[in-house]
């Protein structure tokens, strides 16, 4: 079993910006895509980012694009979030998630999912 525990949400104003961080749990994480999701009030769970299991090949939800990094570290067990330039729409949940697909962007595709950091963007 893969446990996931995520990080580095808060209170931030339009315009700023702040890094999520996602640890995993055993020593097979490299076997593994990641993917951020995020959820907010009376909204589906929307797909965010994900990134292969080696770091070289990553994708991005049109509404992040050029704002938001995703990335990882195998040694550490880690993958994270750079997010930048936000706006109050990116208010939400976001969730880290892990998948044995190959280039996943459904929530079909994971298998293991975190329990959430809330994210908050005031104007």
């Amino acid at each position: 079993q893969v446990q996931l525990v995520e990080s580095g949400g808060g209170l931030v104003q339009a315009g700023g910006s702040l890094r999520l961080s996602c640890a995993a749990s055993g020593r097979t994480f490299s076997s593994y895509a990641m993917g951020w999701f995020r959820q907010a009030p009376e909204k589906e769970r929307e797909f965010v980012a994900t990134i292969s299991r080696s770091g070289s090949i990553t994708y991005y939800a049109d509404s992040v694009k050029g704002r938001f990094t995703i990335s990882r570290d195998n040694a550490k067990n880690t993958v994270y979030l750079q997010m930048n330039s936000l706006k109050p729409e990116d208010t939400a949940v976001y969730y880290c998630a892990a998948s044995t697909g190959i280039t996943p962007r459904r929530s079909y595709e994971y298998s293991y999912w975190g329990q959430g950091t809330q994210v908050t963007v005031s104007s």
